[in-house]
């Protein structure tokens, strides 16, 4: 492209598309499982526990909450706003944070 001539819209869509994509982190799942391995002994003392289901490439970690934890009303609100937040604090990458559907 010349210095003057302008960008078509097709080509802005594909400089922003590849900037977004080098500036996602990596999700380092040896990270992960080893933060979830801490978080785990802090369910274990009060008789529950967390099993990794999946995580994705674009950051969304899926979590099954166990033991005590399955049938606890409050397993909700400690996977978003304990787990979730440990998670994305710890390892870069981590977007979202979700329980399995089992």
């Amino acid at each position: 492209m010349a210095e003057n001539e302008t960008p078509s819209t097709e080509q802005v869509a594909n400089d922003q598309a590849n900037e977004a994509n080098e500036a996602k982190p990596v999700l380092n799942r040896k990270l992960l499982s080893e933060t979830i391995d801490i978080i785990r002994q802090s369910l274990q003392a009060d008789g529950g526990d967390l099993a990794l289901v999946d995580c994705t490439d674009d950051g969304v970690v899926t979590l099954e909450m166990q033991g005590a934890c399955a049938g606890c009303p409050l397993s909700t609100y400690d996977m978003s706003e304990g787990i979730e937040r440990i998670l994305k604090e710890h390892v870069p990458g981590v977007t979202r944070v979700q329980p399995a559907v089992l």
